[in-house]
This record gives structure tokens, sequence and C-alpha cells, in this order.
């Protein structure tokens, strides 16, 4: 299941950098606009404790974590919508992706310019945001005038439920409201609108890159796009990705913490966003163990036990008969899948079960 979170941001806002943090490939995090023109995409390993628990108990032969790609893309600028800054081409790439990572400067460096003189993390998000509705007006008055004829008076029941559809994106974007805050209660609708491929209906997470000071806490800037993102039910994270790059440098782990600590962070910020990303993308995790390999499996939240196990292999859900469960926390406290059965703790669950994030599976299945 490749998902994938695309890096946004105005130039010199520490997006690059961010990336560097995250993925083992190096872009190049330089002090002028347009320095990474192709995206650069890195394959980041979604940190999990529980497998390693697992492991100490179950000794497999190898840990399998699951993972989300992340995609820096180039810095955005105003007129993007129209071409401007090599827009077209950053557009398309943050169109191709799942969710969206906005990284705001929220920092004071006189030695790294910005593109427009000041820092105002709020004027920033506000041009990309305009950018990003912009094209998708463009988009969604295209497609308005394929249908509206056929919608208004060729009886298309189809064709008036998609012309519908639009007419409300239209309304919102016009006011300046991304397509997300759009709702729809049917799901022909919600279908209709999830092929449309909207920018502004990517679920999408702000980052607000600040200095190492305020690390822990935030700073004024912070609190500005706190207030200004409070109606949009969206995730805010603070990273002061300059120390994060410092603190990947190091070799070793014990190094690693040491330095969180002198900072008094208890988690890397890259560890939280990698985390953020994959909730953001509303992803959950299942778990297979056994002496060959503890691995973890990525499913969309709500999904029941046989579309989980088609993720292992379609065959799993072609012929599933039940699934064996064992919860995360019964298996830790009994310490082994014989002492779980012996203890009456593994369920036997069939094709209505909803899976839980941590859970411990087993398929059964015939083909």
């Amino acid at each position: 299941m490749a998902l994938q979170c695309g890096i946004v941001g105005l130039p010199n806002v520490g997006k690059s950098t961010l990336f560097n943090c995250l993925s083992n490939a190096k872009a190049q995090a330089a002090n002028f606009p347009f320095c990474t023109i192709e995206p650069n995409v890195g394959v980041i390993t979604v940190p999990d404790e529980r497998l390693t628990k697992l492991a100490e108990l179950v000794h497999p032969g190898r840990i399998v974590p699951t993972t989300v790609e992340i995609v820096d893309i180039a810095g955005l600028v105003k007129g993007a919508s129209k071409g401007e800054g090599l827009g077209n081409k950053f557009l398309a790439n943050i169109r191709e992706t799942d969710a969206i990572i906005h990284v705001l400067r929220c920092f004071d460096d006189e030695n790294v310019t910005h593109v427009d003189g000041t820092v105002d993390p709020v004027r920033d998000k506000e041009i990309i945001d305009t950018e990003l509705q912009l094209k998708d007006l463009e988009t969604i008055e295209s497609r308005i005038q394929k249908v509206q004829k056929q919608a208004q008076t060729g009886g298309d029941k189809a064709a008036k439920q998609t012309y519908d559809v639009l007419v409300r994106y239209k309304e919102a974007l016009e006011q300046g409201k991304s397509a997300r805050t759009v709702q729809f209660d049917s799901k022909d609708e919600q279908k209709i609108a999830h092929d449309l491929f909207l920018l502004t209906s990517k679920p999408v997470m702000y980052v607000c890159n600040v200095d190492e000071a305020s690390a822990v806490s935030g700073n004024r800037y912070v609190e500005q796009v706190r207030e200004a993102v409070q109606d949009e039910q969206a995730e805010i994270l603070v990273v002061a990705a300059k120390t994060e790059a410092d603190i990947a440098e190091l070799d070793t782990y014990e190094d690693r913490q040491l330095f969180l600590q002198e900072v008094g962070l208890e988690e890397s910020g890259v560890n939280r966003l990698i985390k953020s990303a994959y909730k953001l993308l509303n992803l959950e995790t299942f778990i297979t163990a056994g002496e060959m390999e503890v691995k973890a499996w990525t499913y969309h939240k709500g999904w029941k036990a046989p579309q989980c196990a088609g993720v292992i292999h379609t065959d799993f859900e072609k012929g599933f008969i039940r699934a064996e469960v064992i919860k995360y926390e019964d298996f830790i406290q009994y310490g082994s899948e014989a002492a779980v059965r012996e203890a009456g703790k593994l369920g036997v669950e069939g094709k209505e079960y909803v899976v839980q994030d941590g859970d411990i599976m087993h398929f059964r299945f015939n083909v």
C-alpha cells in the first residue's frame, strides 16, 4: 500500500531540511528558491515500539515495520496556479499525493532569506491555500461546463448529482474555503467528490518549523498559526528542523536520545511527524508475529478482517474463513501465543470483525 504525503511550502521555509531528516535521501537544502526541481521521494519507516517488544518475546528472524512515502515538492510561489515558478509541475506533483504536510516558517534568522521579505506564517499559509484553491476552481469550472447542460436538461440523474457536487465545491472555493471543508452525506456524492482529486480536498497537517529554543513550547508565530487554522480541524506539529538535522547526524541511538533530553524533548520531531502523517492518512496497523518475522501491515481504519487479509495476499481475502486475533496487550502480558490460547484470550472472528489498531492476526483461508 504505497501511500504518499507531499511536503509543501514557500521557498526557504525548511521543507528540504525536514525531508533530509525524514529520509536517507539527501535533497539539496540551499538558501535560494527552486533548489528542488524534481520531487524527492523518501520511503519512511513508521516508528512502532510494539514491534520491538513483540520481537523480544517471539525472537523472529527479522522485524518488518510499515512505511509511508514522503515527497519533497519544490517551493510554491504566488502565481503558481497560473504557472509561475514552475507552478504547474509542482501542482501536478501535489495532486499525486494522498495528504499534504504544509511547512510554515516560524523562526527568525537574518541569514535565511524569505521570499516575501518578512516572517509571517499565516500570510504564507494563505498564499499556498489561495494557489491550490485557484487551481481547484479552474478544475471545477471546466467540469461544470461539461456536465451543466446534461444535468439541467437531459434528465441524467448521474450528471445532476455530479453537477450538484461541483456547484457546492465552486461556492466554497469562491469564498476562499478549501474543498475539505465541504462534506457530503451520500456515498454516491462522496465517490464523485473523491474522483475529482482536488488539491484542497486532501487532509493537511501544518508543521511549524521553529528555532531550537522554541522546540518544546512553540512561540508567537506558532500561536498565530493555531488561531488561523482553529476551524480547519487540521493537525499542528511544532518541529525544529535544523535541530532535527543535527540529531540525525549523530551515530548512535544513545547520543540522539541524550541530545533530545538536553533540548527537553521526549521524542524526536521526526518520529512525531511520521506517526502523525500515518494518522493523517487514516491508517492503522495490524501485526503478524512468528519465528520468521514480526511484521506490521497497513490498513485503512474501519476495515474488516477479510479486507485486512487481502493486504497480505489477495487469495487470503478471496478464501477468507476466519481470523484468529490476539490483542497486543494480552500477548505482552502472557508472553506467547500458546499462553494466550491457554488463558482463553485468543479471539476467533468472522467476516464482520472490524480490525483494531495493534491486533495480532492469523488468517485462515481456503482457495
